[in-house]
């Protein structure tokens, strides 16, 4: 028995693909919104740091929920002095990242899944620790000179984005108007 279908099946599938490209397009704007918000509040973080070379903040959201932070820094204990007389950054200062997972590590929460926000793109190291902490996203704000680690992470497909918080800036504004 050969089956057919109606006009209005035809209808109602065109209305369902419209209704769900659209529905679609709304979740990818509401997340590029909050990827900023994050991204935001990243930057703000980052002003804790008490490096004076760079101040590099991070974030990892899970269920737009932030379970960690970061910022870029000397260890627990250690003098809040992150360069040496020379203005060059001791070799024990940690990155905003390396604080974001393993403050994780003596916490209850769990970072599989998560979305890392970091000011400034990660490099190799903290690449590996973000790829072993189960991050799945990664958003940025400033390309770092060398692309190894944002590399690393996309061979683990893990979704990097970048963001640049003027433009992006300048359109909320464009479109508040």
């Amino acid at each position: 028995m050969e089956k057919t279908i109606s006009e209005s099946n035809v209808h109602y599938a065109r209305e369902d693909s419209v209704q769900t490209s659209t529905q679609e397009a709304h979740l990818v704007r509401k997340q590029h919104y909050l990827d900023y918000r994050y991204l935001r509040m990243a930057h703000i973080w980052a002003e804790n740091s008490y490096c004076k070379r760079r101040k590099v903040g991070a974030l990892v959201v899970k269920d737009k929920m932030i379970i960690s932070d970061g910022y870029n820094g000397t260890p627990s204990g250690f003098e809040n002095v992150c360069e040496d007389e020379a203005g060059v950054t001791k070799p024990y200062v940690l990155h905003a990242e390396a604080n974001a997972i393993t403050k994780l590590a003596r916490s209850s929460n769990n970072s599989d899944g998560s979305t890392l926000y970091v000011t400034a793109s990660p490099c190799i190291e903290c690449a590996k620790l973000i790829i072993q902490a189960g991050i799945k996203r990664v958003v940025y704000s400033e390309q770092y000179r060398l692309t190894d680690g944002i590399d690393l992470l996309r061979r683990a497909h893990i979704e990097c984005v970048y963001m640049n918080m003027e433009e992006e800036k300048k359109k909320l504004q464009d479109n508040d108007e």
